[in-house]
């Protein structure tokens, strides 16, 4: 049978053609090179296959990282397996540089990213987002149906919203700017003076709408569940951040008013509950079934990544750092395990305790939920530092490769029993081997930032790693994007609503936000190279008259404002430490570009 192995070269023989490898569970492998294999370099999106040259065996250095695909044959005896390579990926060039540390990676893979979902839902013509639908084919096809769902065209307008602020590209604002608006238009309702989303709505063959508040989701079936509602506000805070509309914030303010009043538990336990009724606004209502007075990661965590720290970046308005404080807070103290697993727990009844019984978790483990967890426990740390986020950031960190990873092929798994197995005293994957393209995120951005923050060398280490196997086995060379899903050995899965490139639970958000925080870690914190970021405010945007173009948060005094430009004219009123521009009065609408350097 053939299988995937990953590892750090640690001899190459060329008499005997013999190849050993290290393993990152520490075990050395022995592998033949057959007469037909070949070897290539992992390529970006939009570039053709690389070859790794003719000479390529010469390349089989010590301590380079590689892929082998083998064919395991049985040996008789204590023997083992003879594995016959056949084919091998290069991450790095024969001078060591990872691939994706080139200076143009992410740029360009983000770039491709936004043509893609561009082309998918609007073809060649106008960017018109009455033709944007949820699901989409592998190929990027749309499916048939009406079904426009607000939290994943929310996704989507994050995706060109982040694709502008790292390149620049008018197509791509153009398509944040009107799906911000076709979102405000049409899926916004007003209740109270506050504000709440639709599920979705379903554009019918006869020209008829129908609107949709209730989730269509298995899990939240006629709920309105609050990671949708979060969601929701994704791709509106990300376009705030460029173009500072007063009415986008006030569209935001409004939701959380309706947070606060709706899914807030207001008693001394504290947190959100994750689900309400849709008539009664109730969390408690029988309607709810399983989801009644819960809480869970969703609730609670999501809220973060997902518009609040961008949103205190772009105003650094205080309630929104106490809010930030307050969910991480929670987190800290509600989530850590209260038994010996090393994975926190996710979900919980309304007084916090544990709920090892719902619907098909159970009692186990999201893994990109705990990497999410240490990934932004470390963002948050470095704005109002704490022993118990830099404590349980580490924990997570430290203990997540041993339990939640792939150390022979590489890459993160997805769902795993919290418990050790008695058979086998190791933890036992839930239903699965295979590997979401989310879940690749989380440990790449957890180790990158934690790497580049504490500048620990293994931590740097899973960061390449994760990188590599995302790099190498998730990108479609095919038909763009990126897959869904992948075997335990990086071949796509291509089954099911994991077949697809739109669809409830995918659309343009992982994939893009992975390539702006790569870069942004990577240049700022590790390579430590300058970082160009672009703005759009308009005229009576940014209420104070200051643009905030922190990246994400970083430590503070680790980067600074070398340059800015003003429609392509160099403009110097800025303060290089605070990074915050003041922009000029009576501007009218302006671009804005940035060059950002470590210090």
């Amino acid at each position: 049978m053939s299988d995937l192995f990953a590892g750090y070269i640690v001899a190459f023989d060329e008499g005997t053609r013999n190849l050993r490898i290290r393993s990152s569970n520490g075990d050395e492998i022995s592998i033949r090179l057959g007469s037909n294999i070949y070897a290539e370099m992992i390529r970006n999106l939009g570039e053709d296959y690389k070859s790794a040259g003719s000479n390529w065996s010469e390349s089989l250095v010590p301590g380079r990282y590689i892929y082998v695909y083998g064919i395991k044959y049985p040996v008789g005896g204590s023997a083992g397996n003879y594995i016959e390579a056949k084919r091998i990926v290069f991450p790095s060039t024969n001078d060591g540089q990872y691939v994706f540390e080139n200076i143009n990676w992410w740029k360009t893979q983000i770039s491709q990213l936004a043509d893609f979902y561009i082309k998918s839902q609007f073809g060649e013509g106008e960017i018109d987002f009455r033709k944007y639908r949820t699901n989409l084919s592998l190929e990027g096809q749309k499916l048939g149906d009406g079904l426009q769902e607000a939290a994943t065209l929310s996704r989507l307008v994050y995706g060109f919203a982040t694709a502008y602020l790292l390149t620049g590209n008018d197509k791509y604002w153009e398509a944040a700017q009107k799906g911000t608006q076709y979102l405000r238009d049409n899926f916004r309702v007003e209740h109270d003076g506050e504000i709440y989303w639709l599920h979705a709505l379903n554009l019918l063959q006869d020209g008829t709408v129908d609107k949709i508040t209730g989730s269509q989701f298995s899990d939240d079936y006629e709920a309105i569940p609050l990671y949708e509602q979060i969601y929701d506000l994704a791709g509106l805070t990300q376009a705030y951040r460029i173009i500072g509309d007063p009415a986008i914030l006030d569209d935001i303010n409004r939701s959380l008013a309706f947070f606060d009043s709706k899914f807030r538990d207001k008693s001394k336990a504290g947190g959100y509950f994750s689900h309400i009724d849709p008539s009664t606004f109730s969390a408690h209502a029988e309607s709810l079934v399983d989801n009644k007075s819960r809480k869970n990661w969703n609730s609670i965590g999501d809220h973060a990544p997902a518009y609040l720290i961008n949103l205190w970046l772009a105003t650094e308005n205080e309630h929104y750092a106490e809010l930030l404080e307050d969910t991480f807070d929670t987190i800290a103290s509600r989530f850590p395990a209260d038994d010996d697993s090393p994975f926190v727990n996710e979900r919980f009844f309304s007084d916090w305790q544990v709920d090892r019984s719902y619907k098909w978790q159970q009692d186990q483990a999201v893994v990109g939920h705990d990497l999410k967890i240490a990934w932004n426990l470390t963002r948050m740390n470095s704005l109002t530092p704490k022993p118990q986020y830099s404590t349980l950031a580490g924990e997570l960190a430290d203990a997540m490769p041993l339990v939640g990873s792939d150390l022979q092929r590489g890459g993160w798994y997805d769902v795993i029993e919290r418990s050790v197995h008695d058979n086998t005293n190791a933890h036992h994957l839930a239903f699965h081997d295979r590997k979401a393209w989310w879940q690749q995120e989380q440990a790449i951005l957890a180790y990158l930032i934690m790497a580049g923050v504490t500048g620990n060398e293994t931590y740097m280490k899973h960061a390449r790693e994760a990188l590599s196997f995302y790099n190498a086995w998730f990108l479609d060379h095919e038909d763009g994007g990126v897959y869904f899903n992948v075997l335990a050995n990086g071949l796509p899965y291509l089954n099911g609503v994991e077949r697809q490139k739109g669809s409830h639970s995918m659309s343009g958000y992982h994939a893009f936000e992975l390539a702006y925080l790569s870069e942004v870690y990577s240049k700022l914190l590790i390579q430590r190279e300058p970082l160009d970021l672009y703005f759009r405010p308009v005229e009576g945007g940014f209420p104070d008259n200051i643009l905030r173009v922190q990246p994400d948060i970083l430590p503070k005094g680790k980067v600074k404002i070398s340059e800015v430009w003003v429609d392509g004219e160099s403009y110097q009123n800025f303060d290089a430490d605070k990074l915050t521009i003041s922009l000029p009065p009576e501007r009218g609408n302006i671009q804005v570009k940035v060059r950002l350097s470590a210090i």
